[in-house]
């Protein structure tokens, strides 16, 4: 009967590492544009032109630097044709998708609670005014 090896723990370095590369992965996945990005592509595959159609008011460099980073981390895959001219299709990898997910659960969770951030947003500059923290 084999025995199970004991998992090696992660130390510090290890630890610190995982939590820089989250930070820096976030960062890239979580502003306007890529978020956009994500949500146009959905469950299908866009050309570069059909994706700067579908998110409104994406400059052509902003759309070719957001695409570039979530090709380099693994949420976007492209695809070139060798054509003249080229053809470039984008897709949702598999990770792209689960992001997705949990981009929608986050503006359901908005849509849901919309009337009760505005309530708290309005009371707290109201009551906030001119009061330093």
């Amino acid at each position: 009967m084999e025995t199970e090896q004991p998992q090696p723990v992660p130390d510090e370095a290890d630890l610190t590492r995982a939590e820089s590369l989250a930070r820096e992965i976030f960062s890239g996945v979580a502003n306007k544009w890529a978020l956009l990005v994500i949500n146009a592509l959905g469950t299908r595959t866009l050309r570069f032109t059909e994706l700067r159609g579908e998110v409104e008011g994406i400059s052509h460099k902003m759309l070719t630097q957001t695409l570039r980073g979530l090709e380099r981390d693994g949420v976007v895959h492209r695809t070139v044709y060798a054509t003249v001219p080229p053809r470039v299709d984008y897709h949702l990898t598999e990770a792209g998708a689960a992001l997705r997910d949990t981009v929608n659960g986050m503006c359901a969770w908005t849509r849901r609670y919309l009337d009760e951030i505005d309530t708290a947003r309005r009371r707290f500059d109201a009551d906030d005014r001119g009061t330093v923290r």
